[in-house]
């Protein structure tokens, strides 16, 4: 397993250490990995912490954005910076176990022997350790964008993912998408397969993200979205005509 962990972080001082342990331990078996945290313009001891911990953790690399051009922004960086092909995602709040990593590596590895153009497994939170509001919030939100995109995946709000740097890279940016991945993968020729994963109470800090600020913007991205989903089956239509 060669592996690039990229962990987007906003103000999350508290819980760089204990996760960064955690990924060390579950990245025991890996031939070659590394953790690329990507500090998104946080204004507390973020910075601090990660420098400390740098000196102790040769396989850690930090990146700074000077302000805060949020998650998608952060995880784009790291995944550009990658060295290895494949890439996991997780959230720097510590709700996602970083020993599902392996287990959703080696369902992508054994799984693109038949499917070919599988890109991404995303994982999925069956059982959350959230409040009642933010299950709800989630499950409209799912369901919404699973019925308008049609991307049939039951988590795409999961920070824990892993997929192929290369077709990642090849997929339009824009601000948000991270939310959106399945529905761009799909409408670039991939596939996606969803797996079950753990989920975690957050012990330390709070959400950075409001569920009506993600509301309002989210409604605009799918609009986005569903346009280029239309814009890619144009194309293909005209390839075919010719």
């Amino acid at each position: 397993m060669k592996i690039s962990i990229v962990v987007p972080v906003h103000n999350e001082a508290d819980n760089i250490i204990p996760l960064i342990e955690e990924i060390v331990k579950a990245m025991s078996r890996a031939e070659a990995y590394e953790i690329i945290y990507v500090d998104d313009g946080s204004n507390d001891d973020t910075a601090a912490v990660l420098r400390q911990t740098q000196q102790n953790v040769k396989m850690l690399r930090v990146i700074h954005h000077q302000q805060s051009c949020g998650q998608s922004t952060a995880i784009y960086t790291g995944v550009k910076a990658a060295n290895y092909p494949c890439i996991a995602t997780l959230d720097g709040d510590g709700q996602n176990n970083p020993a599902d990593i392996p287990r959703l590596y080696d369902v992508l590895m054994e799984q693109r022997k038949t499917i070919t153009n599988l890109w991404m497994v995303a994982g999925w939170r069956n059982k959350r350790y959230d409040s009642a509001w933010r299950l709800f919030s989630s499950k409209v939100a799912n369901a919404v964008r699973s019925g308008l995109l049609g991307d049939n995946t039951p988590d795409t709000g999961c920070g824990l993912k892993v997929f192929l740097r290369d077709e990642f890279l090849k997929l339009p940016y824009f601000d948000h998408m991270h939310r959106f991945l399945p529905a761009l993968i799909l409408r670039g020729g991939g596939q996606v397969i969803s797996e079950s994963v753990n989920h975690r109470a957050r012990v330390s800090g709070y959400s950075k993200y409001g569920t009506l600020d993600r509301l309002w913007v989210g409604i605009t991205d799918i609009l986005g979205v569903i346009w280029l989903q239309k814009r890619a089956k144009l194309a293909e239509t005209k390839e075919i005509e010719r």
